[in-house]
Order: C-alpha cells, then structure tokens, then sequence
C-alpha cells in the first residue's frame, strides 16, 4: 500500500532540497562574492565537498519513495551511480597523484579525474530529479 501522508512528503520535499543544496551552495556563493568584490568565482569542486549533504538527501528520498511505493529504482539507481562514481574518481585522484600533489592539476590526469567528477555529478541530478518527480506525485490529489 502506498503512503501519501505528510511525513512521506516531507521526507521527498527535505530530501530533495538536501539532494540539490551541494549545487546550489556554489552558485549562492559564487553570487555573493560577486555582489561583494564584482568578481565572479565558481568553486566547482564544492558538489564533492560537501556530498555528505547529498548522501543525506539520498538516503530520504530512498525512505520517501519506499513509503510511497514511486520513483524507487530512478532514486536509487541515481543515487548508487553518485556514490559509485565519487569513489570512482577520488580513487582515480590518489592514483592519478592528484590527491597529494605529485602532479600538477593539468593533463589527462586532471580530464580523467574531471570526467568521474562529472559524472557523479550527473547522478547526484538524476538523484534529485527523481525526488522532484516524487513530490509531484505525491502532492496530486
């Protein structure tokens, strides 16, 4: 039986913002430093800073649409991927010689760290459009 009560979409509605929140931080920030210096700074590296926060709202969105019996294997899949891939390219970091600075961050070293870096960032999106499309379904009537 699936559950549309208010704590399932509360559950969708916090876990997607967490799930989204280390895309957003940048761009807020990258807005305020402009706003105060007039220089436009965007620190890309921040989604994998701060992907605690994402894991967070990862694991809601999986408890939100477990409860809702929707969504289940896009969330899940999305947020798999993302962890997968984040492993993934820290460990290409450290064997790249990246992680300690052995080599300059430049090269194909740097591109094959980027591409995993990108790619986590991919799934951390499909993870949070999977929340999006639960909060749609559960606030219908």
């Amino acid at each position: 039986m699936e559950r549309k009560d208010t704590f399932t979409k509360l559950l969708a509605m916090v876990g997607t913002v967490f799930a989204f929140l280390p895309f957003v931080a940048p761009i807020v920030f990258s807005l305020v430093r402009l706003v105060e210096s007039g220089r436009f700074m965007f620190d890309y590296l921040m989604p994998a800073e701060v992907f605690f926060l994402f894991i967070i709202g990862g694991a809601l969105l999986v408890w939100a649409a477990l409860r809702a019996k929707r969504w289940l294997k896009l969330i899940a899949w999305g947020l798999g991927i993302a962890i997968a891939l984040f492993l993934g390219f820290q460990g290409l970091a450290v064997l790249t010689g990246l992680a300690y600075g052995a080599f300059e961050a430049e090269g194909w070293r740097f591109a094959l760290v980027l591409a995993g870096m990108g790619l986590c960032y991919l799934g951390m999106i499909l993870t949070g459009v999977g929340g999006i499309l639960l909060i749609r379904d559960l606030l219908k009537k």
